[in-house]
């Protein structure tokens, strides 16, 4: 795999001037696709959509193209390859077809790249096998991820595709970070260590952070917090991810809108002894029914806060439980870096929720953390700073843009490719 460039909106003359420059990002999920079609000379947005409920009946496309009226249709889809040819044509029908010469590449959501994708990467057939080889430790995710790709290359074959792996920000922690406390033969023999996910968001929003604080990613140590329905913190030092809270999977680490995050895992051989539970019920249980939802029924953080505010006792002590978690997380990541110059929040809670940065800020004042209350409560869609101008850390908040990320990887790759 080719070295590149750090990925950067910033792109060269030669790459503003080519003739194709727009990239589809394609994000397969097991029953979805998520597409946006971008123009990499001003980051625009010529298309996007969504198709869903891919095998039944009720299937439904929602296409959006920039500057004009939504379209959508519902009626049975069978399978991913209809969903992209569907979305081929809603796209043809905007004169921005598949076939269309301004379109250079198509980058792909891949989650899990394990340790062998450290980086965007061109797919041939060598990559396709090692992304099923990587199934067993992303049963959910690379299946449908992979069928994405083998659709879209067998709707465009002589076009480059390019996979962008969650985890590949983080393959550049420490193996102190990255090893779990197990025998080493067992681990290294089913791959058994600390991945990371969110990779693309941590990436964009570390960079743009530093950004806006008007420094070099080089020289900034920025703690991200990526809060969602899934949620993950990591710490970047000098533009490197030095360690993140999701491991293996993306169960680990903080409490998500129905994950439970960390916990004893012996609470799952106890759950087997003593519950008689199977492993698929756990499983369920603690992907699908545990975090906020598990703690007090919802997992909409607009909607805990208000229970919370009309003084629902459950909903409070799910959201003090989710705060106490996060501020473990910025407190370790804080002495992991040393140095810590900003803290940044971002998806949609991170980037909505001005109740969840008070609190977790809140009482952090010895570490030089502290948000203004007017600058937190207003809302935005851009990059901002929340923090007292006098405060010895910033706290940022930057919404992410992982198709940006994607395409832009992406658009860089191809780029250099055809050098």
């Amino acid at each position: 795999m080719s070295s590149h460039p750090s990925p950067t909106t910033a792109l060269p003359d030669e790459l503003r001037s080519a003739p194709a420059s727009r990239v589809l990002v394609l994000n397969s999920g097991s029953s979805s696709v998520k597409y946006q079609l971008l123009d990499m000379r001003d980051s625009s947005r010529p298309a996007m959509g969504l198709v869903e409920r891919i095998g039944e009946q009720s299937s439904r496309l929602r296409h959006t193209p920039e500057g004009g009226a939504s379209r959508e249709w519902t009626g049975p889809i069978a399978d991913h390859d209809a969903a992209l040819k569907a979305v081929a044509e809603e796209l043809a029908k905007d004169g921005l077809g598949l076939d269309s010469p301004e379109l250079a590449a198509i980058g792909h959501r891949v989650v899990h790249g394990g340790k062998t994708f450290t980086e965007p990467t061109v797919i041939d057939e060598a990559v396709l096998a090692e992304i099923e080889r990587l199934i067993p430790v992303a049963p959910l995710h690379n299946p449908a991820n992979l069928t994405g790709i083998r659709t879209a290359r067998a709707l465009r074959p002589d076009l480059p595709q390019v996979a962008v792996f969650d985890t590949a920000f983080h393959t550049t922690m420490p193996e102190s970070a990255a090893r779990y406390a197990i025998d080493v033969e067992t681990a290294d023999a089913h791959r058994v260590r600390r991945y990371g996910f969110h990779g693309t968001s941590h990436a964009y929003v570390s960079r743009a952070t530093a950004k806006l604080l008007g420094r070099a990613p080089e020289d900034v140590n920025v703690i991200v917090l990526h809060l969602g329905n899934g949620a993950s913190a990591s710490a970047v030092r000098a533009g490197r991810c030095v360690d993140t809270s999701m491991g293996l999977t993306p169960l680990e680490g903080l409490v998500m809108g129905t994950r439970s995050g960390d916990m004893d895992p012996a609470v799952i051989f106890h759950l087997m002894r003593v519950g008689g539970m199977s492993m698929d019920e756990i499983d369920t249980l603690l992907n699908k029914k545990s975090g906020l939802i598990g703690l007090c029924g919802d997992n909409d953080m607009r909607e805990i806060r208000r229970r919370v505010d009309e003084g629902d006792e459950q909903a409070k002590l799910a959201f003090d439980i989710y705060i106490h978690r996060l501020k473990k997380y910025i407190g370790a990541y804080y002495a992991v870096l040393g140095r810590v110059d900003a803290i940044a929040f971002t998806a949609g809670v991170g980037e909505n929720a001005a109740a969840v940065r008070e609190a977790a800020v809140a009482g952090l004042e010895p570490l030089g953390l502290a948000v203004d209350d007017a600058l937190n409560a207003v809302r935005s869609d851009e990059p901002r700073l929340i923090s007292p101008a006098d405060a010895r850390v910033a706290v940022a908040v930057v919404p992410t843009d992982e198709e940006l990320e994607i395409a832009t990887q992406t658009y860089a790759l191809v780029g250099e490719e055809s050098n």
